[in-house]
């Protein structure tokens, strides 16, 4: 895996994270924040033909 793609796996995946903990939270504009950002990344790895997909065990 190259470093573009390690790199932008690793922002998607803390991004969920820290969505899912301002929600838990009830903190709608960090919420609203961090969805903008997943979505962009998503946007983003897309144009670069990274799958983003959860891995299927």
């Amino acid at each position: 895996m190259d470093a573009f793609t390690n790199g932008i796996l690793q922002r998607i995946h803390s991004t969920e994270s820290d969505l899912r903990r301002a929600r838990e939270t009830g903190d709608d504009f960090l919420a609203d924040v961090e969805q903008g950002e997943l979505d962009d990344l998503r946007r983003l790895a897309a144009e670069h033909g990274v799958d983003v997909r959860p891995k299927v065990a």
